[in-house]
């Protein structure tokens, strides 16, 4: 039986958002992943070196899925109910999980590790990533790319031309270089994103805050059934997300 938009929306409003498990949306929303494979590169890499550094991981699902871990492992995260989440998935391999604010200076010594990594952060403090770096070490990440789900972010804001152009690859390499970090490898892909019921959207808009700030769903509810109509009508609602692959090494001595 179809459900009612009423019965969408109280329950996309009401399921927990918490971390970084999207396993909420099976069924409901779909997403192209990059041809690159971030978790198998992040575990490769991982594996070779002696002391790693993971920023902003969430609920630390991505590197919690990597088998094996280097000695020394810490990840920092500045939401608690994600600091606290994270903390009871990697503790046991014995990652230390620190809170951190995502702003400089990141709590950790000059060239204290091999790698530095990354998966969707919001933020890129490049000086930062530099200087905790050992000579020779490396930053390896996943960014979101530009105009990531821009077709949904301009359905609720309307044009947004110049925000469309932050986050190009382009302009993360500049900004590695900029801190004394050599880019070794940078690319980008495009990536189409279904959304299938008017309750996937606002799961999604809750969960991932950034998409349209300040979104709710009192706020939006006459595009918010407009939307409903529109899928009901037409299928699913497409978008696509932007993903870039960086990797930048800091030179040997």
């Amino acid at each position: 039986m179809t459900r009612s938009f009423d019965e969408l929306i109280t329950e996309a409003s009401e399921a927990s958002v918490d971390g970084w498990d999207f396993s909420w949306l099976d069924g409901r929303a779909t997403e192209a992943r990059p041809s690159w494979g971030y978790q198998r590169l992040l575990g490769e890499r991982l594996a070779g070196v002696a002391a790693g550094l993971d920023i902003q991981t969430g609920g630390g699902e991505v590197l919690g899925g990597v088998r094996a871990l280097p000695p020394t492992m810490a990840a920092t995260e500045s939401w608690a109910p994600n600091v606290s989440r994270a903390t009871r998935l990697l503790h046991p391999r014995g990652v230390v999980v620190v809170a951190d604010p995502d702003e400089p200076p990141l709590p950790f010594g000059d060239e204290a590790f091999d790698l530095v990594t990354s998966r969707h952060p919001v933020t890129v403090w490049w000086e930062e990533i530099a200087r905790v770096l050992r000579p020779g070490g490396s930053y390896l990440a996943q960014h979101v790319g530009p105009a990531s789900v821009w077709e949904l972010v301009e359905y609720f804001l309307g044009p947004q031309p110049e925000a469309a152009r932050a986050r190009r690859a382009e302009d993360e390499a500049a900004g590695a270089e900029a801190a004394g970090l050599e880019v070794v490898d940078v690319r980008g892909e495009r990536l189409r994103m279904e959304f299938h019921d008017v309750g996937a959207v606002v799961w999604f808009l809750r969960k991932v805050v950034w998409i349209v700030p300040g979104f709710s769903v009192e706020a939006e509810l006459p595009r918010l059934r407009e939307l409903d109509a529109r899928i009901r009508a037409e299928g699913p609602f497409v978008a696509h997300s932007a993903r870039t692959l960086i990797e930048a090494r800091k030179p040997g001595r």
